[in-house]
Order: structure tokens, then C-alpha cells, then sequence
């Protein structure tokens, strides 16, 4: 696998969260629709046995990583600092990843610190709906039916970064960077049609791998994966779960049949899952095909792979026998 760094620039607000797999899935409809879906069924061949075309991360403040969600005896102490302060330091600065991980904590950052005069990167704010029937322009018969759905606003002028794995003998950089594009003119996630999720993409820098720490022995990750039933030691990892309950998008959404699918347990972004770095760059499986995901599209699939950045990772001082997940 190739590994990129992504640059791009929000240029409206969005209504989903610009996640791994969700920008995944975007990427798929994307290949689709520009260059067919015979390219695309290509692309996906052997993607649930661990051959992937592509793995995306999610969007991060560019020069920063997310800080792993591990216990605070994993952290050196921090004496005379507010308890809640510290809880607000979630990002990691890449100069300072190859510091041991047990300092990280004490060297992150805050939203606020990463932006200039504001205390966010982003804010959440309700836009009011109201649902209408097409056929008649009206809210029909059972009259006012309003409802709001969040907006999410980037700081004006924040560049995000994205790290892409590629396969190159599936798809070159330049095809993929093609299909981004799509996707930031079209609009990416929910309410595309209405403006929102728009981005603008800088071309593709080439990285040789992702940033990682000397005599690395865990995983970050960075993006939702699914590590179910891959042996990883339970003991030294540390995840949050949550659970996708995904829709189709683009022209599967007007076929017949449910536009949801079936819903997918995921462990959160910046996991720490004790396991030795792999040289592919990446772990976790893919899920769906044959109809696992989705009746009405049986080749529906969803990343459950997320890129990685090899740690090293002080052992638990916990005395349970290890277990595998």
C-alpha cells in the first residue's frame, strides 16, 4: 500500500462527521459513478480478505493525531493542573510523536490551542427542517411537522489532513484524487443536495509511512475498525465502541427495497489495540458482500479498516490473564 497525506479545506458546513468509513463510502459511489461500476466491483475484489483499494482515516487539524483513549496511569501526572482542563487535551502534534507515548498527555493540545482566538475547531449548530410533501408542496394533512438536524462549522480558513492508503495496482493517486474532488464539489455526507459538505482537496503528497514510534509493539488507530475475532490481546487494548447505523447514499437511495443497513459494531478512532504494527500499514476487516450488510444492495460493503500508527506501549499493571478479542 501507498501512503498519502490529504490537505483539504472545508468551504461550507457539514451534517456528518467527516469519518474513515464514512468518506470510504463516498469514495466508492464516487469511482462509480466517474468511471463505472465494472472499475469499482475491480477495485473491491478481495476487499473482505484483507486487500483493500483504499483505507482512509479520518479528517484531523493538519500537523496534529488524535491522543489514544487509554487510562491515565498510561500518563505521567500532570501536578497542579485542573482535571477537566486536561481532559480537553485531544490532539498530538506529529514533531512529537516519536516522544514516549507516556509523555503525550502532558505535551497535547486543546482545540483552542491549535486555533488562534476561538476555543473551538468547530461549532454544532441546528438548522430547522420541516418535513413537505413533494406532490403537493404542502406539509400535508398532519400539518407542521418541524425538525432540526445539526450543522457542523469548521474555524474559517482550518486545513484538514486525511492519510490515504492505496493500493496502486487497483487505483492510482491521480484517479483517487479525482474521485475526492467529486466528492468535495458534489458535497460530501448528509444535505449535499442543499450545499452542505462541500471541501476543497490540494493535490496528494506522498508520505513512505506513517508517522510511528521505535520498537513499536500496539496500534493507534485512525479511524472506526472492526477488530472483532482478530486475536488482539483485550488486556493492553483500549477502545470505545459505538455502533454505525448506516444508510445507502447517492442513486440507492431512490431503488427499491430499505435504504438502511444493517447495523455495524466499530471501535472508535484512536484505539490502542496491543498487537505488533503490521507492514501493511493498516488493520481490521472488512465487513458486508453477500448480502451481510444490506438486502437491497447484497455487494454493499463497509471499511472496517482503519491506518495505524505503530506505539509503544507500557504494559498493564492488571493481573487478569489476557484475553483475545
Amino acid at each position: 500500500m501507498q501512503t498519502y497525506c490529504v490537505t483539504l479545506t472545508p468551504l461550507s458546513a457539514f451534517a456528518t462527521p467527516l469519518k474513515g468509513d464514512t468518506l470510504f463510502g463516498q469514495l466508492c459511489w464516487a469511482v462509480r459513478n466517474r468511471f463505472g461500476e465494472d472499475r469499482l466491483t475491480r477495485y473491491l475484489d478481495g476487499y473482505k480478505v484483507g486487500q483493500p483499494y483504499a483505507v482512509v482515516s479520518d479528517a484531523f487539524p493538519e500537523g496534529y493525531l488524535p491522543l489514544p483513549k487509554l487510562p491515565g496511569r498510561f500518563y505521567n501526572e500532570i501536578l497542579g493542573a485542573d482535571r477537566k482542563a486536561i481532559k480537553k487535551r485531544c490532539w498530538l502534534a506529529l514533531s512529537n510523536v516519536d516522544k514516549p507515548l507516556n509523555q503525550w498527555l502532558s505535551i497535547a493540545k486543546t482545540a483552542g490551542e491549535i486555533a488562534s482566538n476561538v476555543s473551538k475547531l468547530s461549532e454544532i449548530h441546528p438548522q430547522p427542517h420541516n418535513t413537505i410533501n413533494r406532490q403537493t408542496n404542502t406539509t400535508g394533512k398532519e400539518g407542521f411537522a418541524p425538525y432540526s438536524v445539526d450543522q457542523e462549522w469548521f474555524v474559517p480558513g482550518l486545513r484538514l489532513s486525511i492519510y490515504l492508503l492505496l493500493d496502486p495496482e487497483k487505483i492510482s493517486a491521480e484517479e483517487c484524487h479525482q474521485c475526492l474532488s467529486d466528492i468535495g464539489n458534489i458535497g460530501y455526507g448528509r444535505d449535499a443536495s442543499i450545499g452542505l459538505g462541500k471541501f476543497a482537496i490540494e493535490p496528494f503528497t506522498t508520505t513512505t509511512t506513517l508517522p510511528k514510534q521505535d520498537q513499536g509493539n500496539a496500534c493507534l488507530s485512525l479511524a472506526p475498525c472492526a477488530p472483532q475475532g482478530l486475536g488482539f490481546d483485550s488486556q493492553d487494548s483500549f477502545y470505545q465502541l459505538f455502533t454505525r447505523f448506516g444508510r445507502h447514499g447517492d442513486v440507492a437511495v431512490h431503488q427499491e427495497g430499505k435504504p438502511f443497513k444493517n447495523p455495524v459494531l466499530l471501535a472508535q478512532t484512536a484505539a490502542i489495540f496491543n498487537t505488533p504494527p503490521p507492514d501493511s500499514g493498516f488493520i481490521g476487516q472488512g465487513i458486508g458482500g453477500n448480502g451481510e450488510l444490506s438486502k437491497s444492495l447484497p455487494a454493499t460493503v463497509h471499511q472496517g479498516y482503519a491506518p495505524i500508527i505503530g506505539v509503544r506501549l507500557g504494559r498493564s499493571d492488571a493481573s487478569s490473564r489476557p484475553e483475545s478479542l
